[in-house]
């Protein structure tokens, strides 16, 4: 069930309708308040309805360079999950080379001994 939670944002009221946390609606509409607020201090000649939009365009930039990120990171990750799938055969590999060997030695001390 959607909560329905009063935001002053910009010096206005919201209601907002959403299945999120309430403290998290909170918490999203302190820090565009925050943005708001940083903006019109440097822009004070700008009115609330382009303050808005700078924030609004800072936000969606910073979603999508996230977001790039994000797919960096799962590349990154797939590349490592592939690097382990190989070091894991080689490593399987190498201990039944090790067994094979270990085989080959005893049966070489075996004949040895019974020279």
């Amino acid at each position: 069930m959607a909560n329905k939670i009063k935001l002053v944002v910009g010096g206005m009221d919201y209601i907002i309708q959403s299945d999120d946390d309430e403290s998290y609606i909170r918490n999203i509409g302190d820090e565009l308040n925050r943005r708001l607020e940083i903006l019109s201090r440097k822009n004070p000649y700008l009115s609330t309805a382009m303050v808005a939009m700078l924030a609004a365009l800072e936000f969606c930039d910073e979603a999508k360079k996230a977001q790039q990120e994000i797919e960096q990171l799962r590349l990154q990750h797939k590349s490592t999950l592939e690097e382990l799938a190989c070091s894991r055969l080689e490593a399987d590999e190498a201990k039944r080379e090790i067994e094979r060997l270990g085989k080959e030695n005893r049966m070489l001390r075996d004949k040895l001994e019974n020279r």
